[in-house]
């Protein structure tokens, strides 16, 4: 495995970067990339500059899944072993929800297996037009068991068996109707656009998005009451905390 960094990281106006750095392999996950993204975003959680992140990758592609080489070269792991390995990408997964900051993917090209799991754990997807999402693992006799918690998650129960028991490819428009994409964006636009968006973001409050991030995501699995009852406690939590605003009118926290 190279030593070779797998990301590139950067911040603008609030918002933390970080860039899959490997276009020569469509940007294909690694074990080192997925240590280098989960380090990434645990310090863009840390930074109090940071108020939103954005996730995208170099090249034509945003990422086609994981490194076929470094797979191999998981085989001759013992089970102890491999089953970390593959927690691993959960664990970045679950790291991507449990922030109290928004993650946003901006995708184009490629974005397959893990690739998909990657885009659709975050909280927004920003898609090029040209975008080609798919779940192609069953055709090469493998399971799309870390990214189908994502995926069930994003579509209907019939739509996300489709797409995985077929490893079929769709465009962007179709993923956005299916629900795996917030936006499609026209590729001439797409980086400015994109900048835009994520700069929108970056400039809510950040005690207002991190209450707003935990309840979303806080309310599945829950019943309809429970999930009124867990809207209060966290409205009355929010409101108790409070907020004032600065005399650009932008929300900031009181000190």
């Amino acid at each position: 495995m190279s030593d070779e960094p797998r990301l590139r990281i950067a911040s603008f106006g609030g918002v933390g970067r970080a860039t899959l750095a490997r276009p020569a392999v469509q940007n294909a996950l690694d074990r080192q990339a997925v240590r280098e993204l989960r380090q990434a975003l645990d310090e863009f959680e840390a930074d109090g500059d940071v108020r939103a992140v954005l996730i995208n990758g170099e090249g034509d592609h945003f990422c086609a899944g994981p490194d076929v080489k470094d797979l191999a070269a998981t085989l001759d792991m013992t089970e102890g072993g491999e089953a970390e390995d593959t927690m691993a990408l959960g664990r970045l997964f679950l790291g991507i929800r449990q922030m109290t900051k928004p993650v946003i993917a901006a995708v184009q090209g490629r974005v397959l297996a893990g690739g998909a799991g990657l885009a659709t754990a975050c909280d927004v997807v920003l898609a090029r037009d040209d975008a080609l999402f798919g779940y192609p693992e069953v055709r090469l006799g493998t399971v799309p068991a870390i990214v189908m918690t994502m995926l069930r998650r994003s579509v209907g129960e019939k739509h996300a068996f489709d797409l995985v028991a077929s490893g079929r490819l769709v465009k962007a428009d179709e993923a956005e109707r299916l629900g795996l994409v917030s936006r499609v964006l026209p590729a001439a636009a797409f980086n400015g656009e994109v900048e835009r968006i994520v700069l929108g973001i970056a400039s809510h409050s950040t005690r207002g998005m991190a209450y707003t991030k935990r309840l979303f995501y806080a309310l599945d699995g829950l019943t309809f009451r429970d999930s009124i009852e867990e809207g209060v406690r966290t409205n009355l939590e929010a409101r108790a905390a409070g907020e004032a605003r600065d005399d650009d009118g932008r929300s900031r926290e009181r000190a």
